[in-house]
This record gives structure tokens, sequence and C-alpha cells, in this order.
């Protein structure tokens, strides 16, 4: 043990050196530091030089806070203010509008299907301008269509935007350490969401494989059944493989365990936080204070 710089130096020779890490220039001493002096290279986690130092928990706690004050309200002038808010501040943060529109294009289809079926279908109140069945088109039905589409904006487009490059590896490790979730389940997530990246490649080397063995060419219905069939075969031993390594890592005991990554809260995090919270905050006065704060549950 190093005392002046808290490392730990381990004499390991021949195979052993190359199973425990990288061998230094001796070749016999492997340098091993404490969690705490770690020094990873940043990831670019998020396309915002801000958000990208935010913890991801705190990415989190940030989008639930700024999120479901929102839907308490159904008003234009609300969802436009916060709209406009988080438009602004993702300028600053590094993410200009219009790469903001073309990251979060799902969430604007969403609104538009939205506006769509308000604008024809939604409660008729004032003057009705077109009817046509179950179409009625009015002024209510205008207005609500309208802050439809943008409440729709407000709630979805920053989460989008927040989860745009979050790392699953920082994410469990935030909720282990700091939320204090259990490692058992977290970590098995996180060993799930990695096996399921390998599902392309496995459904296409089962095909490769059926083909060569000439079962590829009859109806495509009953072979993708047949292959589908297959595929969870292959899933199920790999999982079977992978419960059985992550038993043998001591998962699921009852004893403490170390990380290898250390997972903190920041000042930077408190400073995310409380401009998620702003922005709700911001956006409901100055509804309220217009007269244009309407409540979601309470009819038009």
């Amino acid at each position: 043990m190093d005392e002046k710089n808290g490392t730990t130096a381990l004499d390991v020779t021949g195979e052993e050196a190359s199973a425990v890490g990288t061998v230094a220039a001796t070749g016999d001493t492997v340098t091993v530091s404490p969690p705490d002096a770690r020094r990873e290279p940043a990831r670019a986690t998020s396309p915002s030089w801000f958000i990208a130092k935010v913890n991801p928990v705190a990415r989190i706690i940030g989008a639930l806070v700024m999120c479901i004050p929102m839907f308490v309200s159904l008003d234009v002038v609300s969802a436009s203010v916060a709209l406009g808010l988080e438009f602004v501040l993702l300028w600053i943060g590094g993410i200009a509008p219009w790469r903001v529109l073309r990251s979060t294009w799902p969430v604007w289809i969403a609104a538009v299907g939205g506006f769509v079926s308000v604008f024809l279908y939604g409660r008729t109140s004032g003057e009705i301008w077109f009817s046509a069945g179950w179409i009625v088109v009015s002024q209510g039905s205008t207005y609500l269509a309208a802050a439809t589409f943008l409440r729709v904006g407000a709630i979805a487009m920053p989460g989008v935007i927040l989860a745009l490059g979050l790392d699953p590896t920082d994410l469990a490790d935030g909720l282990v350490q700091i939320l204090h979730f259990s490692p058992r389940f977290v970590y098995g997530g996180l060993a799930g969401m990695r096996m399921f990246t390998l599902l392309q490649d496995d459904w296409r080397a089962l095909g490769l494989s059926r083909r060569s063995r000439g079962l590829g060419d009859g109806n495509a219905v009953s072979r993708a059944f047949s292959q589908a069939f297959g595929l969870l075969v292959l899933s199920i031993r790999r999982a079977t493989k992978l419960a059985t390594a992550m038993e043998a890592r001591g998962f699921g005991g009852s004893g403490p365990r170390s990380a290898a990554r250390v997972s903190r809260l920041h000042p930077i995090d408190a400073v995310f936080c409380l401009i998620c919270l702003a922005i709700p905050v911001i956006a409901l006065a100055v509804a309220v204070r217009t007269g244009y704060w309407h409540f979601s549950f309470q009819g038009a």
C-alpha cells in the first residue's frame, strides 16, 4: 500500500497477470487504484454540454419535476411559456432549436395526432364552425386542440432530450448508490438490456444457420415462427448462464458490496433540478396571472 497516492501494488506473474489487469513495464506489477481515485475520460452522454455534466439520477428527477406539474394544466399560455423556456434553455445549453426538433420528431407526430383528434372530436363549446356527423369543429375544440398540441410538446420534448445519450451503466450505478435500489434488480435489468442488443445478431445467425441446412426456403410465416422459437430457446440458455455468472459474483447476497464506479450528486445537479422546477412554476404562474389557467380534469 502506497500512502502517498493511495494505490496498492499486487505481485503477480504469468497467467495471473493477464487475468488481473494491465501489467506495468516490469511485467510483474499491477497498480490498482481505489474507486474514489479513479479518473475515467469524460463521455459524451448528451448533446448539451450542461446536461452531460448532470448525474443520470438527477436527470430523471429533473424530468419528473419539470413534467408532472404540467399535467394539471390544459391551456395555451402555460404550455407555450413552458415550451418557449425549454427551447431557450436548451439553446443556451448547446442544443439549437432545429436540432431539438430533429431529435424529437416522434413527439411532434404524436402532438399533431392529438391536435387532430381533439380538433375534430373534442368538447363542443362556443361558436360551431363545421359539423358533419360525429365531427364537430367549434371554437372551444380548436382552443383545446392547440393547448393539447403545445402541452404534449412541453411535457414529452424535454424528457426525450434528457434521455438522449444517457449511459445505462451510469444510471444503474446512480440508482444503486444514490437512491439505494436493490443491486440485484438494477444490475439484472442492466444485464438484460445489454443482452437485448444481441437479439438482432442472434436472429441473423439463426437465419443463416437454417438456410445452410436448407430450412429457410419454405413459407415465410412458418419460418418466422420456427426461427422465433429457436431464438427463445437461445435467449433462455443465455439468461441461465448470465444468472449463474451474476450469482458467482455475489449478486443477490446479503453482504455489502463495493462499487467500481462511484456515483455522487454535485452542486450542478442541484442547479439543474432548480431549473427544472422553475420552468413549470413560471409557466403556471403566468397562466394564473393572465387568467388563462385551466385545470386539466375539469370540463371546458
